[in-house]
């Protein structure tokens, strides 16, 4: 007798067919539920675009849908993947690498909801009591009033005086930002010429636009008088006057000062989202320090006043989170009993997932990609939810191999609870946990996007895909290391958790700094190495970019090539960009007909006068070499490197980016490819290939092998190899042991984290460390070697 099999029980399978995503080629596939199933490929092999662009943007597509029309409004509008059949799909909840927010005004407290159970805790505990929850809120300012307010009452207006008062926690000196502005003058005008003979030095500030409009049409200042023959009551109109309309040639404008203009255009954003060019002029004309009246807290004298246990709530955010455990254990108290509860549980989260080291006074813009990937894993590890779909994006990311173990433990726990964990992942140490293997291949970008091997980690083993391959390489220690060309001096190193750190890092060599997640290394080479003159510094953050910036705008290839073209037909360079003159008129330049749908997504149609090229079509009648500027744009990076190496499109400044690029391992990329296409391993070596052309004597690299296969990993090894032979010096922090094998040198911070890190345990070479195993990096390189 056959057993019946209830239907519900059949749905064991996420079943993907034909899907088409980015460079997927009608990839289909067969995901087990409650299974953790690992997805590896090279770097652009399309292992984001099946589980994010596919799998997960359905689930969460189909989740709006259930929402009203009037939520569906304020949330993103999804359009459905190209995919023929997705079927089996649970909730999906996603935990990418995207950085945290960088609003100035977010910390780690207020991003993982810590700090909102805090002010709830001191309004109902402190002493003296100073109000409600808001009143330790360092983003609501106390403000007061009272005036006439209009009311009806039974068809009836009547005019009452009303008062009204709110306390908020904000600091009023800095607003809550916990720092202050200083404006070095020198650096936004020069005082010994007139407005009209260009003396301001601002980005995006010139005479000829709306802004020299408004600055001759004021009145308040003669536009043609040097600023150093201003009087007092002129240079104060002209820095700080508050906005102020008035009429120029019968236009209504705005006036505002220089100084407040710059605080709302520039310093709103985080330093990172800015164009380079940007950034140069904010450091340079602006400096950060430390706000007096509040110490950094971003909060009131009388948020500050009110304490708990003789410890007030900016003492609390400024201890270490592990710290703050212990404490929050400490306070007994029935009537807070839930609240207590909530705190313990979620800060143990903190240690568990190994950010016991941070503070919540951390402003989140500063956490790396690794640490705010876990930061948002937080809210899921003690959920009670089952039979959900957890997405995550290289969870490895910024881990020590020694903290690897235990994120490997979290996502079994994950699964366990009888969930479905789907990973990207390149590390060995991660895929050997899965129970299912999905790889992609067998290249990058259009070489890639077939699966090359579905099944269990010793299939893969046995297979002969890259990742097969690759998997059991180890980088060998290398038999005579080059001896170095100087030092370069560290003394007292403080910042963060550095106990004043002495230490000599050598020139001329490749330097490895590594130690656990959170014991010091960014804070010493970025605290004390990266800014000094002749260092390139290439850190962590992720390019932004939107669907018109692709690889030649990004590196500024575009511009020689823009220039060639101008110069070999007679016209100008601006007709050879598609976001200026040389745009297609019918889609402006973007190649795509976007039609709004109200909260339905969006529909991207082909523009049908240029057919996807972005040109106008007179700009594809001129020629360099042969190639119109579409098809030039139509050019892999190999390609166009040898077009332009020599002949008749021979141009030395694009062949320059273009073998930097080739160099990176990026050959495959079409210079016109969207920015928003590519993964995150690409973006990592799209900015390395920019920064390359930087001159400078020593280069600092912030974990390069982020997104990178194992495969890739050889090629950024010979890279590096390659910059120390030019003569450079190579500093990099890194966790990856191929990288710490190859290394000259390596400097070892230790031995924990947080304030049980910030000293060095180890300087000498890899061999040696192998050989003392004193640290836990010892130990894992020497297993790594074998």
């Amino acid at each position: 007798m056959t057993s019946h099999v209830p239907a519900a029980a059949r749905h064991d399978l996420i079943r993907v067919v034909g899907a088409r995503v980015n460079n997927l080629r009608d990839v289909s596939v067969d995901l087990p539920k409650r299974r953790l199933t690992v997805f590896t490929g090279v770097s652009g092999s399309g292992k984001s675009s099946l589980v994010f662009g596919t799998v997960a943007a359905e689930s969460q597509r189909l989740i709006n849908e259930t929402y009203s029309t009037f939520v569906q409004g304020f949330m993103p509008t999804l359009a459905r993947p190209d995919v023929d059949v997705l079927e089996g799909l649970t909730t999906a909840i996603i935990v990418d690498q995207e950085r945290m927010g960088s609003d100035p005004r977010s910390t780690v407290g207020t991003a993982t909801d810590v700090h909102a159970m805090l002010r709830i805790l001191f309004s109902r505990l402190g002493t003296p009591h100073v109000g409600g929850p808001q009143a330790f809120s360092f983003n609501v300012a106390s403000i007061a009033g009272a005036g006439a307010v209009t009311v009806e009452k039974a068809g009836r207006t009547i005019r009452e005086r009303r008062e009204f008062n709110v306390t908020g926690g904000m600091c009023p000196r800095c607003e809550g930002r916990g720092h202050v502005q200083d404006f070095d003058l020198t650096a936004l005008y020069d005082d010994e010429k007139s407005l009209n003979e260009g003396a301001l030095s601002i980005p995006g500030y010139t005479m000829d636009g709306w802004n020299g409009r408004i600055l001759r049409g004021c009145g308040w200042f003669d536009p043609d008088k040097p600023i150093k023959d201003y009087s007092e009551r002129e240079l104060d109109d002209l820095l700080h006057k508050e906005a102020t309309r008035i009429k120029v040639d019968g236009i209504n404008l705005t006036f505002l000062g220089l100084v407040p203009q710059i605080t709302k255009t520039f310093l709103a954003k985080d330093v990172d989202a800015m164009q380079p060019h940007v950034r140069a002029f904010v450091e340079r004309a602006v400096t950060f320090t430390r706000c007096p009246d509040c110490d950094g807290t971003r909060l009131s004298v009388l948020a500050r006043s009110s304490t708990v246990r003789g410890r007030s709530i900016a003492d609390l955010c400024r201890l270490q989170i592990s710290d703050l455990a212990a404490w929050i254990r400490g306070v007994e108290e029935p009537s807070v009993a839930p609240l207590l509860a909530a705190l313990t549980q979620t800060l143990d989260s903190f240690v568990t997932i190994g950010l016991g080291y941070l503070s919540l006074d951390r402003p989140s813009g500063t956490l790396s990609g690794g640490e705010a990937q876990r930061t948002k894993m937080i809210r899921h590890l003690g959920s009670a939810l089952t039979d959900v779909t957890y997405v995550f994006d290289e969870p490895t990311i910024g881990l020590h191999p020694h903290d690897i173990q235990r994120m490997n433990e979290l996502l079994l726990q994950l699964r366990d609870k009888g969930n479905t964990v789907l990973v990207v992942e390149h590390k060995p140490e991660t895929i050997a946990i899965a129970d299912h293997v999905v790889d992609l291949g067998p290249g990058a970008g259009t070489e890639g996007g077939v699966v090359c091997f579905e099944g269990t980690l010793e299939g893969l083993r046995g297979s002969d895909t890259v990742t097969g391959r690759h998997l059991d390489h180890r980088a060998r220690l290398k038999d005579s290391v080059r001896s170095p060309a100087g030092v370069l001096e560290i003394r007292g190193a403080s910042t963060h958790n550095l106990q004043d750190v002495d230490v000599d890092v050598p020139l001329g060599v490749l330097t490895v700094v590594t130690g656990v997640a959170g014991s010091g290394k960014s804070s010493l080479i970025h605290g004390s190495v990266a800014r000094r003159d002749g260092v390139v510094a290439i850190g962590q953050e992720g390019i932004r970019g939107s669907r018109r910036s692709n690889p030649a705008t990004y590196t500024g290839l575009l511009e020689p090539i823009r220039k060639a073209f101008a110069k070999q037909n007679g016209v100008k360079p601006a007709l050879f960009s598609a976001n200026s003159e040389g745009a297609c008129p019918h889609c402006k330049g973007a190649g795509v007909v976007y039609s709004d749908l109200g909260i339905m997504a969006g529909v991207a149609t082909p523009c049908e006068v240029c057919e996807g090229k972005r040109f106008a079509a007179s700009v594809l009648d001129y020629r360099l070499g042969g190639l119109d500027i579409s098809e030039v744009l139509g050019l892999s990076v190999a390609d166009a490197e040898r077009f332009f190496a020599e002949g008749v499109g021979a141009l030395p400044a694009a062949h320059r980016i273009l073998a930097r690029l080739a160099d990176v391992g990026l050959g495959y990329l079409t210079l016109g490819q969207p920015l928003t296409t590519l993964s995150g391993g690409e973006r990592q070596r799209i900015k390395l290939a920019t920064h390359l052309g930087e001159k400078g004597g020593v280069y600092v690299l912030d974990e390069p092998t982020t997104g990178l296969h194992l495969a890739d990993v050889d090629h950024l090894l010979g890279l590096l190899d390659r910059l120390v032979e030019s003569g450079r010096s190579v500093i990099v922090i890194e966790h990856h042991q191929a990288v710490m094998a190859h290394a000259d040198w390596i400097i070892d911070l230790g031995p924990g984290a947080g304030h049980d890190g910030g000293r060095v345990v180890f300087e000498g070479t890899p061999a040696d460390l192998v050989a003392a195993r004193s640290t836990l990096t010892g130990e894992h390189l020497a297993a790594y070697v074998g």
